[in-house]
């Protein structure tokens, strides 16, 4: 099957986000198998080139949006990527963890926590390359 150009956008937009580097990795690791390979496929398509391409906000103000969003729903892994894309985008590791404190007045401290520990992990892995 051809490649859709919201496909293409996707996939630019996927690679800008998270560095050829890491992208060739986890499709090798992670969505190298039918089953997750469809599932890459359609966050492709539909997540980075259909909502990440809008107009209206930049990159880097949507993955603040996204890490934000994951600490409050507890969605560690989802974060450790949104963490990535965000650092790749300008923020801080001292403004992401200032957002993650942030957050404790409204979604909690147990919340914050997970969000704390999975943005540690992050930090050294990018840190130590």
């Amino acid at each position: 099957m051809a490649e859709s150009e919201t496909y293409r956008r996707g996939r630019e937009v996927r690679r800008r986000l998270l560095g050829d580097a890491y992208v060739e990795k986890i499709d090798r690791t992670m969505y190298d198998d039918p089953t997750m390979r469809k599932f890459i496929d359609l966050a492709t398509e539909t997540a980075f080139g259909m909502v990440w391409t809008r107009p209206g906000l930049d990159l880097k103000t949507r993955t603040l949006v996204c890490v934000v969003s994951d600490a409050a729903t507890g969605r560690e892994p989802e974060l450790a990527i949104h963490l990535r894309m965000a650092l790749r985008q300008g923020w801080t590791q001292e403004e992401l963890t200032e957002v993650l404190l942030h957050l404790s007045a409204y979604v909690g401290l147990p919340m914050v926590r997970e969000a704390l520990l999975a943005a540690k992990k992050v930090f050294a892995e990018v840190t130590t390359g």
